[in-house]
């Protein structure tokens, strides 16, 4: 057992000197979630969405991706699409997870808020943006060099002294 603490503290100290800002939102967007969602923290859980049109899933740990359990907890996620909002009622199901569904659709500027309240808790709340595209650095690259129009773009700074 011994070990095991020691390895992780081990882990852990490498993963805090690579990453400075460690649980914020950009870190949550670099690191691969569990379950394929999008992670954040909130107070001193993690929840993890995992959204699909007319579904909410949470799944909720510590920050230690222990489980928690739900049980007797409730969750309430606001759906917001454009000027449409949405109430979703959560509920546990399983150990970690609470689950829910409504008619709402996911678009690329979906924000969806969950408030949640565990037994002998306080309520936390949480926004994730469920579909935000992933940043990719590649496609940046790409970008970037398309913004500039490759050399194209040099040769009209030059020929105007003709």
């Amino acid at each position: 057992m011994r070990m095991t603490i020691t390895g992780a503290m081990v882990l852990s100290l490498s993963a805090l000197a690579t990453s400075a800002w460690a649980h914020t939102d950009e870190y949550f967007e670099a690191v691969q979630a569990p379950h394929g969602g999008q992670l954040r923290m909130t107070g001193p859980f993690h929840m993890e969405l995992v959204a699909q049109d007319g579904q909410l899933m949470v799944h909720v740990t510590d920050h230690a991706d222990n489980k928690i359990s739900v049980e007797g907890g409730l969750a309430k996620a606001t759906i917001e699409t454009g000027p449409t909002k949405t109430q979703v009622h959560l509920h546990p199901v399983g150990d970690n997870m609470l689950k829910g569904s409504g008619s709402f659709s996911l678009t690329p500027s979906t924000v969806v808020i969950v408030f949640m309240k565990l037994p002998n808790q306080d309520g936390y709340a949480a926004r994730f943006m469920p579909l935000k595209p992933k940043p990719d650095p590649t496609e940046k690259a790409h970008e970037d060099a398309s913004k500039s129009g490759g050399d194209e773009h040099h040769h009209h700074h030059h020929s105007p002294k003709h």
